[in-house]
């Protein structure tokens, strides 16, 4: 059976040490870190994600905005409201929470955020910078996989790293960072998609195997290396009459039949997804003490 790579237990620890941090902060008269959250409609998901992530700003000491707009709110509003934040000196962080309504780009609302203050590290700036190996904010999702790796001791150099995914939030800087130079990184990557051909077979070539494709149990246990790590971002709800709530929680990996031959794997939920979280709440702190931006 595989180690269970607790993403939950990682999380909490995350941030008991920003915690921790932000209280030497205010011992010592400094700002106390400020994160912003623009939620725009009324959709349910992106409301229990940003209520979670406005949550664990009180539990790590951060001060939050929540900024709630109508659905039908103007791409021109909701720009200027972008900008109201970019220039304001109390709050540090800067989140949009996505999918946004289909009247408004998403481009030109990411490029509106302040590299500064983009602690979802999906502006070009930050992407650049984490692609050249510079101080930048790494987006949530990828930081978090990578901090996992490391608090596990996973040897990724020399390694064939095989991502499922090529999304600009998860897939394609996972891909950049595994091949960074230094740890965790080193690792030789193969960025695949579902117009990869034979991806099956490049899948069980993996010593890491990163699945980040949005289908519910994609990847079965004779897509797997015996003994490849698995990091599994996929969560889906499926239908289980067994459930009082009629329905459970998946990833995008069989996990019952793929834990049983690897030698490291995430669970979902419970893996990848708190760390989503911690990773945003750590890049506000470095925005807060201008570790990236000085």
């Amino acid at each position: 059976m595989a180690i269970l790579i607790d993403g939950k237990k990682t999380s909490s620890e995350i941030k008991s040490e920003i915690a921790a941090r932000v209280a030497e902060i205010k011992a010592e008269g400094g700002k106390t870190p400020h994160l912003a959250a623009i939620l725009v409609g009324s959709d349910g998901a992106s409301q229990t994600y940003v209520n979670a992530k406005v949550k664990a700003c009180g539990e790590c000491g951060f001060e939050s905005t929540l900024v709630r707009l109508e659905d039908t709110v103007s791409e021109t509003e909701l720009l200027k409201v972008v900008e109201d934040i970019n220039e304001n000196p109390e709050i540090d962080g800067l989140i949009v929470q996505l999918p946004l309504p289909k009247h408004i780009s998403v481009e030109k609302v990411t490029n509106k955020i302040k590299p500064e203050k983009d602690v979802d590290g999906f502006t070009p700036a930050n992407v650049g910078r984490m692609a050249l190996n510079w101080p930048a904010y790494v987006a949530a999702t990828p930081y978090g996989i990578v901090e996992l790796l490391k608090r596990y001791d996973i040897e990724t150099s020399g390694k064939h790293c095989v991502v499922i995914g090529r999304s600009h939030i998860v897939g394609s800087p996972m891909s950049i960072l595994m091949a960074r130079n230094g740890y965790p990184g080193n690792a030789t990557v193969t960025l695949t998609h579902s117009r990869t051909a034979n991806l099956p077979e490049i899948a069980k070539t993996a010593d890491i195997l990163i699945v980040a494709l949005g289908k519910p149990h994609f990847v079965t246990a004779d897509m797997v290396k015996p003994g490849a790590v698995v990091i599994d971002v996929g969560i889906h709800r499926i239908e289980d009459s067994s459930k009082k709530s009629g329905f459970r929680l998946v990833g995008d990996v069989k996990f019952d039949e793929v834990s049983e031959k690897a030698s490291a794997i995430t669970p979902v939920p419970g893996g990848v997804g708190p760390m989503t979280i911690a990773s945003l709440l750590y890049n506000t702190l470095l925005a807060a003490e201008k570790k990236v931006y000085s």
